[in-house]
Parts: structure tokens; C-alpha cells; sequence
């Protein structure tokens, strides 16, 4: 795992899949983003030695409270930029793809300003 997205990509998509399986394994992240096998056992061993993932060993992948926190916090911005390009008429599916790269780019201040825009337009989805 080389960049901050791609520990952000693997962090939010354990989080989406732990809501929806009793239990996240390797094998579920490699069919959740077409990754190969290697490249999401690497890029695990690596959230796992940065303390946000604990491998248990019946394979299951667990967040860590640090994990949990800050996947949480990607996930939000996921939703905030969604809506918020929604809220300029960009279609659910399109504002989806392109919240998932402008989230790990976008700065903090910038992020800020579209948060108070959709919270004021009352268009935040919920976090389920």
C-alpha cells in the first residue's frame, strides 16, 4: 500500500463491509474492490502493523478503535461530498464515483465549507 487513499480505500471498505457480514475477511475485500489477493493481504498487514486492523487468527479482520475512528471519518466525507454534489445536480451514482477521489484530497478547510452547505440544505444521508 503506497499512498494514504489506497489505507483509506482499504479502511472504508471494511467498515461498509463489516455493516453488512457477520464477519470481514481477506477474501471479501479482494471481491468488494477487484483487487488481487496479494495486493490485499499486503496492503492488511500493513493497516494491521499501523495498529488500525487486527487480524484474528480464524482470518476474520477486525478494526481497531483507531481504525474504527478514522474509517468512520473517511466514510463521513464520503457522504458529505456525495450529497454535496448531488445538491448541485450531479446524479447519485456519478457524485458516488467521484466523492470516492475527491475524499482523499480534499482539504480539511474545504471539506468544512461543503459540510455546513449540505447540513444546510438538510441533504446528509445517513450513515447506515
Amino acid at each position: 500500500m503506497k499512498t494514504r487513499e489506497s489505507e483509506e480505500m482499504y479502511l472504508e471498505t471494511i467498515l461498509l463491509l463489516k455493516k453488512r457480514l457477520p464477519c470481514v475477511r481477506s477474501i471479501d475485500i479482494v471481491e468488494e474492490l477487484g483487487y488481487a489477493k496479494s495486493s490485499v493481504s499486503r496492503g492488511v498487514n500493513l493497516l494491521e502493523q499501523r495498529g488500525f486492523v487486527i487480524m484474528e487468527k480464524s482470518g476474520e479482520i477486525k478494526l481497531t478503535e483507531q481504525g474504527d475512528i478514522r474509517a468512520r471519518h473517511i466514510y463521513e466525507r464520503h457522504r458529505i461530498i456525495t450529497a454535496a454534489l448531488m445538491c448541485l445536480g450531479a446524479d447519485a451514482q456519478l457524485a458516488a464515483a467521484d466523492a470516492c477521489r475527491i475524499e482523499h484530497v480534499i482539504s480539511a478547510e474545504t471539506f468544512d465549507l461543503l459540510k455546513r452547505y449540505v447540513e444546510k440544505k438538510g441533504s446528509i444521508p445517513d450513515a447506515n
